[in-house]
């Protein structure tokens, strides 16, 4: 009975300091989350506008030069760029995001795969990981971008994903990411980078957009494309890094609860223990006393 009474203390005293870690992870990750999620606020409405800005572009115009990034071809090869986390403890925040690249290349790019001609960027550790433990085509060139995020080296990916469309080495460009709601809520969406889509056809998309260009519209445009698909992807980037930190402080927040719920049960079944050891020893001084008197 001691041996159990003990083995239930032990086990409280376990539940308890993983409590501990579990409440300070959650209060962490709520700190980095207003952060990022000021960051993706204050970016999205101006992400918003540029892309709205080259898709009319694109649509409206026919230029030379600026826009072979807009030139749809046929498929042969296809790059992911998928944005995926360093760190785990997020709840199914990873697992969502590579298992929406897996069903883009299912559903979309199922031919191109076989043919060993899909390639993957893993922007965040925890993608690089499970895709090289799968075998998959997957590059880590850009997994560390968390550790120093920032717009130069967000950048420089997003310009070598263009040198790459434009040398023909990948004939479209997708990127995977978890887009930002609140805390609790993420959007898992496979968007397109590359070729540049155009704007829809709908009543206000399809009207003429009226840009002056100077000094030159072939010069001006080829040199925007690039530094608006730079704003997309760092756009991307920061909605899945605000993403990761809700999922994560959702997730601690959870198993807080949880580990109140553990301890209220064993608390309860220590206190069983004890009285059912109380209630023995009784009877044995009891029946101890009985058979003195007798």
């Amino acid at each position: 009975m001691a041996g159990q009474l003990k083995e239930v203390r032990n086990r409280i005293k376990s539940v308890q300091s993983t409590q501990q870690i579990t409440k300070a992870m959650k209060m962490v990750s709520a700190a980095k989350l207003r952060r990022a999620q000021d960051a993706i606020v204050q970016m999205r409405p101006y992400a918003k506008k540029l892309q709205e800005m080259l898709s009319n572009i694109v649509s409206n115009t026919e230029v030379e030069g600026g826009n072979t990034l807009a030139v749809e071809r046929a498929v042969e090869r296809v790059l992911l760029i998928v944005i995926t986390s360093d760190r785990g403890l997020a709840g199914a925040y990873n697992a969502n995001v590579i298992k929406a690249a897996k069903q883009a290349i299912q559903e979309k790019y199922s031919t191109q795969f076989n043919r060993g001609n899909v390639t993957i960027w893993s922007m965040g550790k925890k993608g690089f990981e499970h895709f090289s433990k799968l075998g998959y085509n997957v590059t880590d060139t850009h997994k560390d971008i968390f550790l120093h995020l920032s717009f130069e080296n967000v950048q420089l990916a997003s310009q070598a994903a263009v040198k790459a469309f434009r040398n023909r080495e990948f004939d479209v460009v997708d990127v995977v990411y978890s887009e930002f709601k609140n805390a609790a809520t993420q959007r898992f969406v496979v968007e397109r980078f590359l070729p540049i889509p155009k704007a829809e056809n709908n009543a206000v998309s399809t009207a003429k957009a009226d840009f002056i260009f100077d000094p030159n519209k072939e010069e001006l445009i080829a040199e925007l494309m690039p530094k608006i698909l730079n704003t997309q992807l760092f756009k991307a980037v920061l909605d899945a890094h605000a993403s990761e930190h809700g999922a994560r402080m959702t997730a601690m927040d959870k198993a807080s609860e949880n580990a109140n719920e553990l301890l209220r049960n064993l608390k309860i079944s220590y206190n069983r223990a004890r009285q059912a050891a109380i209630t023995t020893e009784l009877t044995e001084i009891v029946s101890g006393a009985a058979a003195l008197q007798g």
